[in-house]
C-alpha cells in the first residue's frame, strides 16, 4: 500500500463521525476566498484600512469553517445546513417564479395584501374583484 493511500485512509478514519464539507461550508469557503482576494487587492492598492478590515473578517470566518467541518455534533450542523438550503431554495424559486410570471402574457398576477398569496387572473377582463383562495380577502383590480 502506497504512502498516499495510507494518508487517505488516515484522514478518512479521522473524519469518521464528523460533519465535513456540506453546502453551507462550501458557501462560507467561497465567501472566505472572495474576502481573501479583496484583501489582496486592497494590499496591492496600498489601502491598508480595507486590507485590515478584510483580515479581521477572515480569521473568524476561517475558525467557523473549521469548527463546522470538524464538529461531531452532526444533528446541529445538519440543521444549520438545512436552514441554509431552504433559504437558498426560496431565493432561487422566487426568482424563477418571477421570471415565469413576467414571461406569461396571457395572465396578470396580483398579490394578496393579507397573506401574500399570488393570484393569477386572465388578461382583458376589465375591473374585477378577486377573492384570495387562501384567506378569502378581496382584491379590487383591473386586468
Amino acid at each position: 500500500m502506497g504512502i498516499f493511500r495510507k494518508l487517505g485512509n488516515a484522514i478518512a478514519r479521522f473524519m469518521y463521525g464528523r460533519n465535513g464539507m456540506d453546502q453551507l461550508n462550501t458557501a462560507l469557503l467561497r465567501g472566505y476566498l472572495a474576502l481573501f482576494i479583496a484583501q489582496m487587492v486592497f494590499s496591492l492598492a496600498k489601502l491598508e484600512g480595507g486590507a485590515m478590515v478584510c483580515e479581521i473578517l477572515l480569521w473568524p470566518l476561517m475558525v467557523l469553517i473549521f469548527f463546522r467541518m470538524f464538529s461531531k455534533n452532526l444533528y446541529k450542523r445538519q440543521g444549520e445546513n438545512t436552514k441554509y438550503l431552504n433559504w437558498i431554495w426560496g431565493v432561487k424559486n422566487k426568482n424563477a417564479g418571477a421570471k415565469a410570471r413576467h414571461a406569461d402574457k396571457d395572465h396578470k398576477y396580483f398579490t394578496c395584501k393579507q397573506c401574500r398569496t399570488i393570484c393569477r387572473v386572465p388578461v382583458g377582463k376589465g375591473k374585477i374583484i378577486i377573492t384570495c383562495p387562501k384567506c378569502g380577502a378581496q382584491i379590487h383590480a383591473k386586468t
